[in-house]
């Protein structure tokens, strides 16, 4: 009990203490999450995921575990999704809100400040390489997905590709690898802007959730919720055993699949038409459980 509560107070509320404070003070200064994701997206991600993998010394043998392992926990989340919603007699929209919620957690501002505070310095490599395997394939699930409930394509792969986080990762690796070296100017200028990341991002959420508006808590939200925090956590913690990662690679993988459902998912439901409301709902409610599941998880990791 007492590790329980030492992993809420030093852990949990940091985080959540920032999220607070982007929804306390961003309607009296007049802010707006737009404008902070925005620069977070094309500027302070692409220089924190190029820092991060850059200076990362995790075998390549280890990453390619790594990815294999946290791309089929999610792929096998996406399928139970499905079958539940079809189980339950869902319509088309309902069980693509249902499958882009089970392929989408919040493990950039979120997942990475938390897996910081828990595991240290040491394991921000392991969960940034997670970041941008989730990111990848939770994106071509949702656009593909919201283009299926809709009986068409949605270029999802394309538009991934232009993403921002992909774009700093090729580079990245090359540095890692010792076949670039990155002058000290750009460096020290990437290092600040990386450093900026995630308290930014942490603010940002929490102007976004304060613009979600009105939130519906009805069983099927708690059920998607679940799904999201105890579902995919659950098949990440199985799907781990037979690659034998170490245990900080193992740890920070589960860490991150048990995070609560991205805003981004909030903002393509709206974009397509799937079910915004209920999905909006989802991304609050499972952003504020998670204080509880997360805090459970981590004692038990």
């Amino acid at each position: 009990m007492a590790e329980l509560f030492q992993v809420f107070f030093n852990v949990i509320l940091p985080v959540f203490g920032i999220v607070l404070l982007g929804a306390l003070l961003g309607k009296k200064l007049d802010l707006e999450a737009k404008t902070l994701t925005r620069i977070a997206y094309y500027v302070f991600v692409p220089a924190f995921i190029f820092r991060s993998i850059s200076m990362a010394e995790v075998p390549l043998t280890s990453v390619s575990r790594m990815l294999t392992f946290i791309i089929v926990t999610h792929l096998l989340a996406v399928v139970a999704a499905g079958i539940l919603g079809w189980m339950m007699g869902k319509s088309k929209q309902m069980i693509a809100a249902f499958i882009m919620i089970a392929s989408f957690g919040n493990v950039g501002n979120f997942g990475l400040a938390i897996i910081q505070f828990r595991l240290g310095d040491i394991a921000l490599p392991a969960a940034t390489i997670y970041f941008v395997a989730i990111n990848t394939v939770a994106f071509i699930v949702c656009i593909g997905v919201a283009g299926w409930a809709h009986g068409g394509s949605r270029g999802a792969v394309w538009k991934v590709l232009k993403t921002p986080a992909v774009w700093a990762t090729v580079p990245a690796i090359f540095v890692s690898s010792g076949s670039v070296e990155v002058p000290l100017l750009l460096d020290r200028m990437i290092g600040l802007l990386a450093g900026a990341m995630i308290p930014v991002m942490l603010f940002a959420l929490g102007l976004q959730l304060l613009e979600q508006g009105k939130i519906h808590l009805t069983r099927d939200v708690f059920t998607a919720s679940s799904l999201r925090l105890i579902l995919v956590p659950g098949l990440a913690l199985l799907v781990a055993l037979p690659f034998g990662l170490p245990q900080i690679e193992n740890t920070a993988g589960v860490l991150q699949a048990a995070m609560p459902v991205a805003i981004l998912v909030s903002i393509i439901a709206k974009e397509n038409d799937i079910v915004p409301e209920f999905v909006t709902s989802v991304v609050v409610v499972s952003t504020l459980v998670s204080v509880v599941t997360l805090s459970i998880l981590m004692v038990f990791l």
